[in-house]
């Protein structure tokens, strides 16, 4: 086994069935299994030990970058001695080229690269050509294009010592591979000579770099040294370069692009003629026309990778090379929140195409740039081998595909227990029924028709059962509430409150604050940092009630929170939702004296699934418990100091602040901000960065260059979007 797990504690409660389970079923070579798993009962410890026994190279999909980061760090405790690796968005922020026909408005391309991210990605691409061990922690850009494989693979250069190679023949291939020669500012992708003596920074490294040293035309000594002090670290027997970008291609092939990139222009001009768009074809001539004057004398252009299909030598409407293209062909894909995961994979590629079309259509693009997307749903599952969903409350998708008689094809529809057609991404759920899903796992046989091969993780280590479930009359629900939350404050415990609309949580807010409670919204116009503040404040005990919409939901980690009310639990539709309220009420799960009440006139579909899950659940945990003699405690997790970056920030327009104190220097206070930015964004802050994003936009559409400074600077505040 290639995969070394390091940790101080073994599986306890449902985790060593699931763990043994979902093993056989991998053996057995089943495509679709799903680890039904509650919350706090070690999901992630799970799945480490999945893919030990697995022992296959493994990818980890997440729905957006904080959770997978959160991964990522789990993961490099759990396997220190393996190339765990992580592969997201390397944009600081994105802003993707678009045309508005309605009012004639182009928007153009505007993004920042985050240094670290992308080097986190080379990382990635060089280890899975070169390790059978490795774990790649990914969010949905994995599935978006990327350089060819066979191109990056062909480009790499292996040196070792004794090895027959000049010094000019080693500088050819480092400038082939996009490595720059500096002598004097020595960076990542960077290379500087000294007289036989040759200093690669590989981009994929962070502060180590490879001395080459040759005699004559033979290599003498490999070393990797320090960045900064010179210091040797280590004498090395052989070393592999590989690209310092993730773009790559060989110079035959870019003079081949620009051949079929002239004759594709060509035609679509001459098609546009011909229809009298004449302001179409000279936008596309002109535009075509730069781009490739830039190639030929720069090696690249804004907006290259809208040539890809052409520079890779596809075939129009092939799919794009990925990240999926690196891993082998019997990789495991481990899916995490596949509730929300799965349909956003599924939903990349119309987006996508939408947005191109209405480009193409108006002359700011080749047709060919359409082939430039990100994967197809049925493309990604073609490129993947076999799978885990992994989710508190997995979907429709993953309960039909997971059933026996469903291993050996992907449906685009299916049908119910009750012969009713399920779609692809259907909002109601193939519910699974309580199964009590408990025989021993030496009876588990995945090969036979009928053996469910959804494996539920009900058991908590810690003992704790579910919330318990209270329903309320929506007559007076307000004034319930407001009872309900002062017995909680009396005990020094915490409240969620859910409600359907923004306008409802913050009247409720305001008017709870009119009895005298402590008490904060949280909604979607509410700045990402600022959330995580309102979330530790509610946890420090500045406040004790939060309202908020569908936020409240996973991955909000609050061990105080005791009581969970969900106002109009009747309402049945998205926010109320099987889905929703099951996620919903886990947030009181990890208290020992966890409610929830769902104030309603009548029982829905949803909040009888609700109860029949948690009623379920609460028997199986309760069992456990007095099996094993345990007895239950609530969640202890440390407090969350607070975000020192964030107060920094606070600060940065008053430290810039000129002779007269109410002005500023408005290009100093963003050069600072982008600072800021850049290293939130490479302590993988993401959501701190994006607050500073936001900042600095807000400046940058102010007019003068010296802005007077309000009073109170709206720091934290919703930023404004770009005026265009």
């Amino acid at each position: 086994m290639p995969f070394r797990l390091e940790s101080d504690y073994q599986p306890e409660g449902d985790q060593a069935q699931a763990i043994a389970k979902l093993t056989k079923s991998l053996a057995a070579g089943n495509m679709h299994q799903t680890l039904l798993g509650v919350t706090g009962s070690g999901k992630t410890f799970t799945m480490a030990n999945l893919i030990k026994n697995h022992g296959k190279p493994t990818l980890i999909m997440s729905h957006n970058k904080t959770l997978a980061a959160q991964l990522y760090s789990e993961f490099k405790n759990f396997f220190p001695h393996n190339a765990v690796e992580y592969f997201v968005s390397y944009f600081d922020y994105y802003q993707p080229e678009a045309y508005i026909p309605r009012s004639d408005t182009y928007i153009e391309k505007d993004s920042a690269i985050n240094d670290e991210i992308e080097r986190l990605r080379l990382s990635t691409m060089g280890s899975l050509l070169t390790r059978k061990d490795t774990i790649v922690v990914a969010s949905v850009s994995c599935i978006y294009g990327l350089g060819s494989p066979e191109d990056y693979e062909n480009m790499m250069v292996p040196v070792w010592t004794g090895q027959k190679l000049t010094r000019e023949e080693f500088l050819n291939s480092l400038i082939g591979m996009l490595f720059e020669r500096n002598d004097i500012a020595f960076g990542r992708g960077k290379f500087r000579v000294r007289g036989d003596v040759v200093e690669v920074h590989p981009a994929y490294l962070d502060e180590t770099a490879i001395r080459i040293e040759f005699f004559d035309d033979e290599v003498e000594r490999i070393t990797s040294i320090h960045t900064l002090t010179g210091h040797v670290i280590d004498r090395l027997e052989n070393h592999t370069f590989f690209p310092a970008k993730q773009f790559v291609t060989s110079g035959d092939k870019m003079k081949r692009a620009a051949i079929a990139i002239r004759k594709e222009a060509d035609e679509q001009v001459t098609k546009f003629e011909k229809e009298g768009k004449l302001i179409e074809a000279q936008r596309l001539r002109m535009r075509t026309d730069y781009d490739l004057e830039m190639m030929a004398e720069m090696g690249f252009c804004q907006g290259i990778e809208n040539y890809s299909r052409h520079i890779t030598g596809r075939e129009p409407g092939a799919r794009p090379y990925t990240l999926l293209d690196f891993l082998p062909r019997d990789f495991l894909l481990l899916v995490d929140e596949s509730h929300a995961t799965i349909p956003q994979v599924g939903g990349m590629y119309e987006g996508d195409k939408s947005r191109k079309t209405v480009l193409v259509d108006h002359g700011f693009r080749l047709p060919s740039a359409l082939d430039n997307r990100p994967l197809r749903f049925e493309e990604f599952m073609q490129m993947t081998h076999q799978r885990v969903y992994v989710s508190a409350t997995p979907g429709a998708f993953e309960i039909i595909n997971s059933r026996p008689e469903n291993q050996s094809f992907i449906p685009v529809k299916s049908k119910d227990s009750t012969g009713k057609s399920i779609a692809l991404f259907d909002l109601k759920k193939a519910r699974i029924k309580p199964s009590g899903n408990a025989e021993p796992v030496e009876d588990f046989d995945p090969t036979k028709r009928g053996t469910p091969l959804v494996v539920e993780q009900i058991i908590r280590p810690t003992g704790l059962l579910d919330p318990v479930l209270i329903l309320r009359p929506l007559k007076g629900q307000i004034d319930e509430t407001i009872e309900l939350c002062r017995q909680r404050v009396e005990r020094q415990e915490r409240v969620l409150v859910t409600t359907l609309t923004k306008k409802t949580a913050e009247d409720l807010s305001e008017y709870l604050q009119g009895t005298g409670l402590k008490v904060r919204y949280l909604h979607s116009d509410i700045d990402t940092v600022e959330r995580v503040e309102i979330l530790r404040q509610l946890r420090a005990g500045a406040f004790d009630i939060l309202v908020g919409i569908n936020l409240l939901r996973e991955g909000l980690d609050l061990p105080e929170v005791s009581l969970v009310c969900i106002l109009d639990a009747d309402k049945e539709g998205f926010l109320r939702n099987e889905t929703s309220m099951i996620q919903t009420a886990g947030r009181a799960a990890r208290h020992i004296g966890g409610e929830c009440v769902l104030f309603c006139d009548k029982i829905t579909d949803s909040i009888q699934a609700l109860i029949d899950i948690t009623a379920y659940r609460r028997e199986r945990q309760q069992a456990h418990n007095e099996k094993h003699g345990i007895t239950p405690l609530s969640v202890k997790r440390a407090l969350q100091t607070s975000l020192h970056t964030h107060e920094n920030s606070e600060k940065t327009a008053t430290s810039n602040v000129a002779e007269d104190p109410e002005t500023y220097d408005k290009a100093r206070v963003i050069a600072e901000l982008e600072s800021e930015m850049r290293e939130a964004s490479s302590r993988l802050e993401f959501e701190l960065a994006g607050h500073l994003r936001d900042q600095i936009i807000a400046l940058k559409s102010t007019a003068t260059e010296h802005t007077r400074l309000p009073a109170k600077y709206p720091r934290g505040k919703k930023g404004s979007g770009r005026k265009r």
